[in-house]
C-alpha cells in the first residue's frame, strides 16, 4: 500500500534542522529535548477512515514523541524521516490498515529489534522475567474508532495479541530500581513503564535523562500536558502509582 503522509506541521520541520556535533550528549537526548514545551494531545494518529502515515510534532503523545525522537535521530540523507517513521510505526514498515500500527510497545520493541534499529538493553541486565498476556484492546473495542464497528479489524488486533501472549520480556521491577538509576541505563535510552492493567503491557514511555545523579524520565505528561523532564526522578513516578510496577530500557542501534 502506498505510503499517505496526511500532513506535516511546519513546527515539525524546525524540529528536524540541525545536527549533533561530536562529544556531544546522545542524539536521542539532544533531539527530545527540542521537544521540551511541546503541548500534549492524545489520538493524533486517528485521522480519517484509511489509515495513513501521520506526522504532527506540533502536539505529541508518549508513544509519538518517542518515535519522532527515534526517527529524527535515525533519518539520514539514505532515509528520509517519514520512511524511518513508517519503519519505526509500523509491523516491518508496511501500512496495510489500523492492525499494521503497532499499538503494543512489546510489539513495537520487537520490531525494532528484528529490523535492527533498537536493542533490548533490560534483557542483557536484568534477571527478571514475565509472561505477557495481551488483550487489551480486543476487550475494550468501544475504547477505539476504528474497532468499534470492525469485527473484522478486532479479529486482526487479536491475532496480534495472541502472537504477543506467552512471550517472556526481561524488565526491572521498579523497587530494584534505586533513584540514581542503574550504570547500564544510559542518557538517551528508551524507558517503557510496565503496568499491571490487564491484558496491557506497558502503560507510558519516555527517554532516560540524569539530572545531578538521579534518573529522571522527559515524556509526553498527560496531566501536565506537555513535554517535559519529570521534576520526580523516575523511582518516585513509578512509587507514585500503583499501576505501574517498573521498567523496560531499549536503545537505538545505528
Amino acid at each position: 500500500m502506498k505510503t499517505l503522509i496526511l500532513y506535516i506541521v511546519v513546527y515539525c520541520a524546525s524540529l528536524l534542522g540541525g545536527t549533533v556535533a561530536a562529544k556531544k550528549p546522545h542524539p536521542m537526548l539532544v533531539n527530545a529535548q527540542k521537544f521540551i514545551g511541546t503541548p500534549y494531545a492524545a489520538a493524533t494518529l486517528e485521522k480519517g477512515d484509511e489509515e495513513q502515515l501521520v506526522i504532527n510534532c506540533a502536539k505529541v503523545d508518549c508513544t509519538t514523541l518517542v518515535e519522532y525522537v527515534l526517527a529524527q535521530s535515525l533519518s539520514s540523507p539514505k532515509e528520509s524521516f517519514a520512511e524511518v517513521l513508517q519503519r519505526i510505526r509500523y509491523r516491518d514498515g508496511h501500512i496495510d490498515g489500523y492492525a499494521s500500527r503497532l499499538h503494543y510497545i512489546s510489539d513495537w520493541i520487537n520490531n525494532g529489534i528484528r529490523n535492527g534499529f533498537l536493542e533490548d538493553i533490560t534483557a542483557t541486565h536484568s534477571s527478571h522475567i514475565q509472561k505477557l498476556n495481551i488483550a487489551y484492546m480486543s476487550s475494550h473495542p468501544e475504547q477505539y474508532r476504528q474497532l468499534t464497528h470492525s469485527p473484522s479489524t478486532i479479529e486482526k488486533i487479536k491475532a496480534h495479541e495472541q502472537a504477543l501472549t506467552g512471550q517472556e520480556i526481561h524488565w526491572l521491577p521498579k523497587d530494584s530500581l534505586p533513584p540514581t538509576g542503574m550504570s547500564w541505563i544510559k542518557n538517551g535510552d528508551i524507558i517503557a513503564l510496565t503496568t499491571n492493567t490487564p491484558g496491557l503491557d506497558i502503560a507510558h514511555m519516555g527517554i532516560a535523562v540524569y539530572i545531578n545523579g538521579y534518573l529522571h524520565l522527559l515524556h509526553a505528561s498527560s496531566s501536565k500536558k506537555r513535554v517535559l523532564t519529570d521534576p520526580l526522578t523516575l523511582r518516585r513516578m513509578l512509587d507514585a502509582s500503583s499501576n505501574l510496577t517498573g521498567i523496560r530500557v531499549v536503545r537505538m542501534r545505528k
